[in-house]
């Protein structure tokens, strides 16, 4: 009840602040336009900046009273606008995702490599606490891996996520009657167990995906044959151990990653590395953490996002889960 009485209060405050004028927005939103913003460096070459924060969905992220973009249409949007900028010279990613979903996975890693491709501009991308999974697939194609020294990368592999009810259902009484066209019309259905065939095929599935998660591994990081069966068991790395495999470039800290940005593009030192956000950050560097698809409000009293973990939904993942659970 208290907290239906505390949005309800920041409701009417939002409507009094809108009668007062337009030149205040209480709860900014997605609606508002990205915006360049400096965040060192005076020359007239850039380099931008594009977070890559969080489990990577093309679904919206609900927030208490906005509703934010989606990971994938916020970094799109950002490379739209940078290649209308031929003053970007290139693009600096600062990765900390255990993965996502396949398709958003790959979404991301399709329009990094297109970007690339129409611009000729360098990418970088730089792992920070976690790049594991979908978060090492879309940095393949990057000219140039760099991870923190404590990086976790690597689980380069699939999941599927099948949640199950039968338990529950059976505690409480509860049965679901299923008519069907196809034997395996219901296969993963939640509310009874799978059967030899129906876990053969799902796993023939989740092989087809791992393959072509390793083939571009290949492609992009021509590893020895023993590296590529020891990543392949979808196993975690330390940042040395990938280096010493050949999955990343170099170790170093995120501004070491600007300077190398900066060779590999044959840019000055005086070169700008700006950011795409909606607001204005006092006192901002390359280590705010907050992405142009936060919405960035202004009052925020109370916080009811679930944990990311409850989430997931029943599907095929480039993911490491064990890096889900919180915000880092």
């Amino acid at each position: 009840m208290k907290r239906f009485y505390l949005i309800a209060a920041l409701l009417a405050l939002a409507l009094l602040t809108a009668c007062a004028g337009p030149q205040v927005k209480l709860f900014p939103d997605a609606k508002d336009p990205l915006k360049e913003f400096t965040i060192e460096g005076t020359g007239a070459d850039k380099i931008l900046l594009i977070p890559v924060r969080g489990v990577i969905s093309d679904s919206p992220r609900e927030g208490l009273i906005t509703t934010n973009p989606s990971l994938v249409q916020e970094v799109v949007s950002q490379l739209r606008k940078a290649e209308k900028d031929k003053r970007i010279k290139a693009v600096l990613f600062k990765v900390n995702t255990p993965g996502g979903t396949i398709t958003a996975s790959d979404i991301l890693y399709h329009e990094i490599s297109g970007y690339r491709q129409r611009t000729s501009a360098k990418v970088v991308s730089a792992m920070m606490d976690i790049a594991t999974s979908g978060g090492y697939y879309l940095s393949l194609p990057a000219d140039l891996i760099m991870a923190h020294p404590t990086t976790l990368t690597g689980s380069v592999g699939v999941i599927f996520v099948q949640p199950k009810a039968m338990g529950l259902m059976g505690k409480i009484g509860l049965g679901v009657d299923v008519q069907k066209f196809g034997k395996n019309k219901d296969m993963g259905s939640p509310f009874r167990e799978s059967t030899a065939e129906e876990q053969k095929l799902l796993q023939a599935t989740v092989d087809r995906l791992g393959d072509r998660f390793v083939s571009l591994v290949k492609k992009h990081r021509k590893l020895d044959a023993q590296a590529l069966a020891e990543m392949s068991t979808a196993r975690i790395f330390l940042a040395e151990e990938a280096l010493k495999l050949g999955m990343i470039d170099r170790i170093g800290y995120l501004t070491d990653a600007v300077k190398e940005t900066k060779k590999l593009a044959g840019l000055p030192d005086d070169a700008r590395v700006v950011v795409y956000r909606r607001d204005e950050y006092p006192d901002d560097n390359l280590y705010n953490v907050a992405a142009a698809a936060s919405g960035n409000t202004k009052l925020s009293l109370i916080n009811i996002e679930l944990p990311e973990i409850l989430n997931l939904t029943t599907g095929f993942y480039y993911l490491w889960p064990g890096a889900i659970g919180g915000e880092r």
